[in-house]
C-alpha cells in the first residue's frame, strides 16, 4: 500500500502563512509529492509527520555521515551543553577539532571555522586575491560554491544558455543578483585541461575553484590526469588552487577527495559531513596563505565561528571516522546499491547510468554513456527520474530528485535490500 504524505503537505501549506513556501531553503521546496515534515531521525531512517518510516538517502543533503542521531555525537553535544553555549572567546574543544582536522586533511597546515559552505568560499576568495594581487576567480560550469552573488553564476544553466565551450556564457543563478556581480569571475568547462590552460596563461587569475569530483551535478570523476594537470598549471602561472570539498570532504574518505587523488590544493573548503549535521564549515590550506588573516589583517569574522556545540560534534565525528572503518562499511553498502541499481536497469531494459563513489553516487535515466561534465548531465530524462523518486517515496525510500544518493554508516544490508526492492518496483511502475 502506497504511503500517504497528507499531513506533511498540510503542515507545509499552513506554515506558508509565516514562512515563504513553508520552507527555509529553496532547495527544500517543490519536492514531489511534497516537501517533508520530519518528527525524528534515527540511524538510516526518518519518521515523518504522517508516521511513515522512510529509508533516508538525502542525509541532510549529505551532511549526515554516521547516521541520524549517532550516540557519540549526541553525547558530545550534551556534554558541551553542561559547559555553555557561546562565549565570544576560545575554548579547548575548538583547538582539539582543529588538530584532528589538520591530521586528516593533506592541505591543512592551518584551518579556520565558519557556519556554512557559502561563507568559507568567500573567505578563500578574499585570501587568494590578497595573496596574489590579482582580481579574477575562475570557476567551472555546473559547479556550485554557494548562493552569494559573486559566485552563483552558471551553476545550472539550460542548454540554450550555454554559449560556446571555449567561452561559456555567464548565466545568473537567480533574479535579484547585483548588477555586474560577476565582474571578478570567469567560467570554464570542467574536465578540459587545454581550455583551462588558455585561460590561466593570461595571468590575471587569483584562484581556480572546483569540486575535485563534481557532485552537485551528477557524481563525476575527474578525467585521468586532470587534477594533476590543473595543479601543475596553477604552479606555473602563480594561481592558487582551491578545492571545494563541502560534499566530498570526509564523505569519500577521512582525508577527502584530495587524499584519494593524491593532489594537494593550496586551499580547500569543507562543510556538511564535517560534524554529522551540525552547522560547521572550514577553510584550510597553506600556512603562508592562511596566516594572512594575521600578517595582512585580511578580515575573517563571525559570531558563530567555532561554535562550541558544533566543535564538540566535529570532534566526535572525526574521531569516529579517523581509522577508516566507517568508510569501509559505507563502501560495502554503497557499492552494493550501485551494483543493484545497474542490474535492475539492465533487467528492466531501461536506459540509465550509475556513477560516482560509494558514499555519494548519481543515478540518471535516459542515458547509458558516461557523464563527463555538466553539459553531459543535462542530457538525461529528469522528468522520468522525478517520477521514479516519487514512486519510491510511496514505497518508503527517500531519494533526492537531482539523482544524488548519499550513504551513511547506518545503512545496512537490510536497508539496501529494501531499497533495491523499492527501486525495482518503482521503475517497473513508471515504465509501463
Amino acid at each position: 500500500m502506497a504511503m500517504s504524505f497528507d499531513k506533511s503537505a498540510a503542515r507545509v501549506k499552513a506554515a506558508s502563512r509565516h514562512i515563504p513556501g513553508g520552507v527555509n531553503s529553496n532547495f527544500r521546496a517543490g519536492i514531489s509529492p511534497t516537501p517533508l515534515v520530519v518528527q525524528k531521525g534515527e540511524g538510516a531512517h526518518l519518521i515523518d509527520a504522517d508516521g511513515n518510516r522512510l529509508i533516508d538517502y538525502y542525509l541532510g543533503m549529505g551532511a549526515i555521515l554516521l547516521g541520524h542521531n549517532p550516540k557519540p555525537v549526541v553525547d558530545a553535544i550534551r556534554a558541551q551543553l553542561e559547559h555553555g553555549i557561546l562565549y565570544a572567546a576560545q575554548c579547548e574543544i575548538e583547538y582539539e577539532a582543529a588538530e584532528l582536522f589538520c591530521k586528516l586533511i593533506p592541505c591543512a597546515e592551518r584551518v579556520r571555522f565558519n557556519s556554512s559552505g557559502s561563507e568559507v568560499v568567500q573567505a578563500v576568495f578574499r585570501l587568494a586575491r590578497a595573496a596574489t594581487g590579482r582580481p579574477t576567480i575562475v570557476k567551472f560550469e555546473g559547479h556550485y560554491h554557494g548562493w552569494f552573488d559573486n559566485i552563483a553564476w552558471s551553476t545550472a544553466p539550460g542548454p540554450s544558455e550555454f554559449g560556446n565551450e571555449d567561452d561559456p556564457a555567464h548565466v545568473s543563478g537567480t533574479p535579484g543578483m547585483a548588477p555586474h556581480s560577476d565582474a571578478g569571475l570567469d567560467v570554464v568547462v570542467w574536465n578540459d585541461l587545454e581550455r583551462l590552460r588558455k585561460r590561466l596563461l593570461k595571468r590575471d587569475v587569483a584562484a581556480v575553484i572546483m569540486e575535485p569530483a563534481m557532485c552537485n551535478t551528477s557524481a563525476i570523476h575527474p578525467a585521468p590526469g586532470y587534477l594533476e594537470g590543473v595543479r601543475k598549471l596553477c604552479d606555473e602561472t602563480g594561481t592558487i588552487l582551491v578545492f571545494d570539498e563541502v560534499i566530498t570532504g570526509f564523505r569519500v574518505a577521512p582525508g577527502g577527495m584530495q587524499s584519494l587523488m593524491k593532489v594537494t590544493p593550496d586551499l580547500a573548503v569543507f562543510g556538511k559531513a564535517i560534524a554529522n549535521g551540525m552547522p560547521v564549515a572550514a577553510f584550510a590550506g597553506k600556512a603562508e596563505i592562511m596566516d594572512q588573516v594575521v600578517t595582512k589583517k585580511v578580515l575573517h569574522g563571525g559570531t558563530y565561528n567555532a561554535h562550541p556545540l558544533g566543535m564538540a560534534a566535529m570532534v566526535a565525528t572525526l574521531k569516529s571516522i579517523a581509522d577508516g572503518k566507517v568508510h569501509a562499511g559505507i563502501a560495502k553498502h554503497g557499492e552494493k546499491l550501485m551494483a543493484g541499481f545497474e542490474r535492475i536497469l539492465r533487467e528492466r531494459q531501461v536506459a540509465g547510468r550509475v556513477q560516482g563513489f560509494p558514499g555519494i553516487f548519481h543515478v540518471a535515466l535516459g542515458r547509458r554513456e558516461p557523464i563527463r561534465n555538466y553539459r553531459d548531465a543535462t542530457m538525461t530524462d529528469k522528468a522520468m527520474y522525478v517520477k521514479l523518486t516519487t514512486a519510491m517515496m510511496h514505497r518508503g525510500v527517500r531519494a533526492l530528485e537531482r539523482g544524488a544518493w548519499f550513504v551513511s554508516a547506518a545503512h545496512d544490508d537490510a536497508a539496501v535490500d529494501e531499497t533495491l526492492e523499492a527501486f525495482d518496483a518503482a521503475l517497473t511502475e513508471i515504465s509501463r
